[in-house]
């Protein structure tokens, strides 16, 4: 659960906001360390911060920021000092009007998607990944790591890449080549294991306690509390972005379950500090799993509060955690918002794809197709409100997962390269 590190190495607290680590169950409090479970009840981590300092950040030095995730530095567990990153510069992606797709769901109110394809290795990932490596580097680690379904590997094989350090990333063997392709090219270790993303995840825990393993900061693993502070910077966009307020409503992702909570603690944050208001009724969370791993939403829809972890199946592989550690904070953030979650098939996921691309121009990986057809369940069950401001998340690109379509989409018309055959095809009215 920690790593043995140089005495000397550590978070700055004279410029970082961040003050300690403290259990999500029992509130336990730790140094800022390299650790991600608690000794007394081994629950889950996170970053404590100073409210003081964080109250003191206005609109006007987040504006004047640059143009990528470290504009929020000040409300980030590291990075305040630009020469201490480990970074790709994410962060600022596209907030897409969707008028149409809102226009075929039956939505009234503006729709919107928080389009994270645009993010340097293509997925909300370079979020975490930048905030955990540059803590990590702060904390002495001098290699990099992962569990990964995927957009993770990418992600931290290009920052070790980019830092010139090494990396080793491990993955489930069945994985989509596009993601195993994009992984490899920035020329780590990549290390295919042959069983599910649990069994990857389990491994690396194994790992990380060992000698050999010392100087490597798994990023989902020891350092997992500043890796998922980074997905804050999601919420902090779309605030922003949306004139500094909250959208009524969010249609989150899940897999692990973190970038919900994340989200959520996002607004939260933003209310309390005074950098917005919340929406008259707050806002409602609203949770999106695949039909092939859906174990965080089988416990809703069952109202309880144990989730049985399963044996992921399905296309949607990004999002393939068969025991979600965060998904019990989930569930709390989706109940007290009011919200729900939902799941979608595999065709259902397909559908959603081609419907998102053919109405707003974005291409979505499967986790993109699960949160679209996971919207418009929600809007024809009733449980989100057509008429309220709505967000969507896309969380990364489709050209990495191609085989989800290719079977379904193609050229339109096949001719010769003549102006009859054009005419004869009805392309000339």
């Amino acid at each position: 659960m920690t790593s043995t590190l140089p005495a000397a190495s550590g978070i700055d607290t004279t410029l970082s906001p961040a003050r300690a680590l403290v259990c999500r169950a029992c509130s336990a409090r730790y140094p800022l360390a390299a650790q991600h479970a608690c000794y007394e009840c081994f629950g889950p981590l996170e970053v404590d911060y100073d409210t003081a300092v964080l109250a003191a950040v206005t609109r006007e030095q987040i504006e004047a920021g640059p143009k990528n995730l470290w504009r929020y530095a000040a409300l980030l567990p590291a990075g305040q000092d630009p020469d201490s990153r480990v970074t790709l510069n994410p962060g600022l992606t596209p907030l897409v009007s969707a008028p149409h797709l809102a226009a075929e769901l039956g939505i009234t109110a503006p729709l919107w998607v928080k389009d994270d394809s645009a993010n340097p290795t293509h997925s909300f990932k370079d979020r975490v990944v930048s905030v955990a490596l540059t803590a990590a580097r702060a904390l002495g680690f001098t290699r990099y790591a992962c569990a990964s379904t995927g957009n993770l590997a990418n992600s931290v094989a290009a920052h070790a890449a980019r830092d010139g350090a090494p990396s080793v990333v491990f993955i489930p063997s069945d994985l989509e080549q596009g993601k195993v392709v994009t992984t490899a090219v920035y020329g780590g270790d990549l290390v295919a294991i042959d069983g599910s993303y649990d069994d990857v995840n389990r491994l690396c825990g194994e790992l990380v306690e060992t000698d050999e393993f010392e100087d490597t900061a798994f990023v989902n693993v020891n350092v997992r509390p500043y890796y998922a502070e980074g997905s804050k910077t999601l919420g902090y966009e779309v605030a922003e972005q949306l004139g500094w307020r909250i959208p009524a409503q969010v249609v989150i992702p899940m897999a692990s379950g973190e970038l919900l909570t994340k989200i959520d603690k996002a607004f939260s944050e933003l209310v309390e500090i005074g950098l917005v208001e919340a929406p008259a009724g707050g806002w409602k969370v609203f949770g999106a799993q695949s039909a092939g791993c859906n174990p965080i939403a089988t416990a809703l829809h069952a109202d309880s509060d144990t989730i049985t972890p399963v044996k992921p199946t399905g296309i949607a592989k990004s999002l393939n955690i068969g025991d979600p550690a965060a998904g019990l904070y989930a569930l709390e953030a989706v109940r007290r918002t009011g919200g729900w979650m939902e799941y979608a098939d595999d065709d259902e996921i397909r559908a959603a794809i081609r419907l998102l691309a053919r109405t707003t121009g974005v291409f979505a990986e499967t986790a993109g197709g699960v949160t679209v057809a996971v919207l418009r369940k929600l809007v024809e069950s009733g449980r989100l409100d057509p008429a309220a401001e709505t967000v969507v998340f896309n969380t990364g690109e489709g050209l990495k997962t191609l085989d989800a379509v290719a079977g379904q989409v193609g050229p339109t018309h096949r001719i010769k390269p003549s102006l009859r055959a054009a005419r004869d095809a009805g392309l000339l009215g």
